[in-house]
């Protein structure tokens, strides 16, 4: 998808006056709408497969979310309102139709779906983004500073943490972290406490989640820029810098990480994702009130569009990513040809 948007500016020599736009111009905003279109369809395809799983699961909604002691006939018409009496496909496709409007259909609860999201999730953009933020900072520089002499000492230290870093899940650094800083040293909290607008109370309180999300994905891009400046080393122009007895430092920042941008920015893409995904686990363990638990008792509840929700919101966001980095890409290889 991103090749797309790198040919889209490759592509089409420059007008001869001026006047109109070049082909390249017009032919970016086409790749991007097709690139959106596609990535719109597989969330389609998504929904849909969220939609079927939660029909597999044992019990439905109207059983999830009775009360004790309600009688069958009770349940009956719970489901009636719920709408579990109707096929899986029609109740999907009425739920996909308020998605242009922003609708994202009502709860097992009875509750807006938007409604419940609409506090949650910024926490959790706020957690994964804080998170994103270190990922780029620590990754950049430990991989610069490990390219900077290749096979030395930090080379080696670097490059061997990064790989065991990036083979430890999001929960059994979270453990260790609350194990460290929260139960020998008492210097971050371990739960996290929320304000009278459901924020975190206090700063420190996502210091400890960030680090959980943050350490894995350090690891993996710490590899993904180390290898990209690598390549890069090999390119004539970095050659020809060397000889011309420019800085290793302006070498560095003026001609390597230039041209290890779009690779870098497709692996900082892949890590949102996988940020968001382990938010769900981090937020659970740490108390955190963002999406987590509100997935979590979705699931319980068998509450297919609260479910969706999440999901289609999620999605959403990850697509915006991909884009960015996608036009990143496009950017950086342009400029180089």
């Amino acid at each position: 998808m991103a090749g797309s948007l790198i040919g889209a500016v490759r592509r089409g020599p420059a007008g001869v006056d001026g006047s109109r736009p070049t082909p390249a111009v017009v032919r970016l905003p086409l790749r991007v709408a097709a690139v959106l279109a596609r990535r719109a369809l597989l969330l389609a395809v998504l929904l849909a497969c969220v939609f079927a799983a939660v029909e597999l699961l044992p019990g439905d909604a109207a059983t999830a979310t009775s009360e004790r002691g309600e009688s069958a006939a009770d349940l009956a018409q719970r489901r009636q309102l719920l709408g579990l009496d109707r096929p899986v496909a029609e109740r999907f496709w009425d739920w996909t139709t308020g998605l242009p409007t922003g609708d994202l259909g009502t709860s097992a609860r009875g509750e807006a779906v938007a409604d419940l999201l609409a506090r949650p999730f910024p926490n959790t953009l706020l957690l994964g983004g804080l998170a994103l933020l270190v990922t780029l900072v620590a990754s950049v520089t430990l991989g610069c500073w490990a390219a900077a002499r290749p096979g030395g000492k930090v080379d080696r230290a670097v490059s061997a943490s990064a790989t065991g870093v990036l083979a430890l899940p999001e929960f059994v650094v979270a453990v260790a972290l609350v194990l460290v800083f929260a139960l020998w040293t008492d210097w971050l909290p371990a739960v996290t406490l929320t304000d009278a607008d459901g924020s975190p109370a206090s700063w420190k309180m996502l210091v400890l989640p960030v680090l959980a999300l943050a350490v894995p994905q350090i690891g993996w891009n710490v590899r993904i820029v180390r290898a990209a400046l690598a390549d890069e080393s090999t390119a004539p122009h970095i050659e020809t810098a060397v000889l011309d007895g420019l800085p290793r430092h302006r070498i560095l920042t003026h001609h390597l990480l230039p041209g290890a941008l779009p690779t870098i920015s497709a692996g900082i893409a892949t890590s949102t994702g996988m940020l968001l995904g382990g938010a769900v686990v981090v937020e659970t363990i740490f108390n955190y009130p963002g999406i987590g638990s509100v997935l979590a008792g979705a699931v319980t509840d068998r509450d297919s569009p609260l479910i969706a929700g999440v999901v289609a919101v999620t999605g959403a966001v990850l697509s915006g990513v991909l884009l960015l980095a996608d036009l990143v890409r496009a950017w950086a290889s342009g400029g180089r040809t």
